[in-house]
């Protein structure tokens, strides 16, 4: 087959990944010289931990395998199954905790409830206050400003990979075939719009006004290196509430007699951290969905979240080095993992990942490839 793939975010590289895995001639277009959305402004957290129960997590579990198995192959992935840590302050972060692990699909997460001592056994750099934490053992990181260059340098060694940046696609002609703005018409037997957060233009003249797919709006930052190693990935009990794997009576206690502190609360925020591979803390994040979003990143959740990251830390947080906004596309359904519609015989579009776009892409292509027979 011949397979037009439209965006080089990883949704998109995932999907040209698989074509040329099954054999097949691959041409991606992208209107960027490289990707500069989603795909690259996160965390690169292979984030099994707060997966809903059932197909979204099935969906994790097989992408994380996937990653590991392609980041053995391509080490500029920057693939390390690290796990991760959600310390917890109180008895009633504790007792969401405790609900997680008493889940019947805890064992396929690798929960496990740590003492202070285990937790900083196995993370040393965490040296703050906390009672436990939930040590998740699938949590997985690739380090996210790399890992498209490095899968891309990767599909370029095949005679079937045709990548072609600084095209943008303007028009679907007929079944199978699209033209880009360069005048030049692309033609196969299958076409997929990997097209991350861009749901306007073309999108919305083929899917329609009522896509079931919203965009959403990030803050974050980096740091200078840490100068020593973060072995975990690191959470707050904030991210409870966000995640629907928490969802349980002990939740429901948690808000109810502690909200969130004002900040978090205005900016729907959580703690997610990792550290890159030059040692460095990528830190986040925040969410906003009204429309129009603002063009300004705010110091107030920056604050909020230094403050959270010095008290597991125990010491001051390196110099922040930068910070950065990003968009997603998220499905409005929250029970489906991707919006994935046939638009036109032969014409697929697949949007909508939200913030699991990173930890699913792999198995999100795979579906896609069954789906369409590769």
């Amino acid at each position: 087959m011949r397979v037009i793939v439209v965006g080089a975010g990883v949704v998109g590289t995932m999907h040209a990944w698989q074509a040329v895995e099954r054999g097949h001639e691959v041409v991606q277009i992208e209107r960027e010289a490289e990707a500069r959305g989603a795909s690259l402004r996160n965390f690169g957290q292979i984030w099994v931990s707060g997966r809903a129960g059932g197909e979204e997590l099935e969906t994790a579990l097989r992408a994380r395998e996937l990653w590991e198995e392609i980041g053995g192959r391509i080490p500029g992935l920057g693939f390390r199954p690290n796990g991760s840590l959600t310390p917890v302050r109180d008895d009633l972060e504790l007792a969401v905790a405790e609900a997680a692990v008493a889940r019947e699909d805890a064992p396929a997460r690798g929960y496990k409830l740590l003492t202070p001592d285990e937790a900083r056994a196995l993370n040393p750099a965490l040296r703050g206050d906390f009672t436990g934490a939930l040590y998740c053992e699938r949590d997985a990181a690739v380090e996210p400003r790399t890992a498209q260059l490095a899968l891309r340098a990767e599909l370029l060694k095949s005679p079937d990979y045709t990548f072609l940046p600084g095209r943008e696609v303007r028009e679907v002609i007929g079944h199978h075939a699209v033209r880009d703005d360069h005048g030049d018409v692309h033609s196969g037997d299958a076409v997929v719009l990997c097209t991350g957060a861009w749901l306007g233009g073309l999108v919305r003249e083929l899917a329609g006004p009522d896509l079931p797919v919203r965009r959403v709006r990030l803050q974050m930052m980096q740091t200078d290196p840490l100068g020593e190693p973060l072995t975990t990935s690191v959470a707050d009990a904030d991210s409870f509430r966000y995640y629907p794997a928490y969802d349980s009576a002990a939740l429901a206690e948690l808000n109810a007699r502690r909200p969130q502190a004002e900040t978090a609360a205005r900016h729907r925020m959580q703690l997610l951290m990792v550290q890159r591979a030059d040692g460095g803390l990528t830190i986040g994040d925040t969410h906003e969905y009204e429309h129009p979003f603002a063009f300004d990143t705010l110091e107030d959740p920056y604050d909020h979240l230094t403050e959270v990251v010095e008290s597991f830390l125990g010491r001051p947080l390196p110099k922040i080095r930068r910070r950065w906004a990003g968009v997603y596309a998220q499905c409005t359904d929250p029970s489906r993992v991707v919006h994935r519609q046939q638009i036109r015989d032969g014409v697929w579009l697949v949007t909508g990942p939200g913030g699991r776009g990173m930890t699913c892409s792999p198995a999100i292509a795979e579906t896609t490839a069954k789906e369409l027979g590769w």
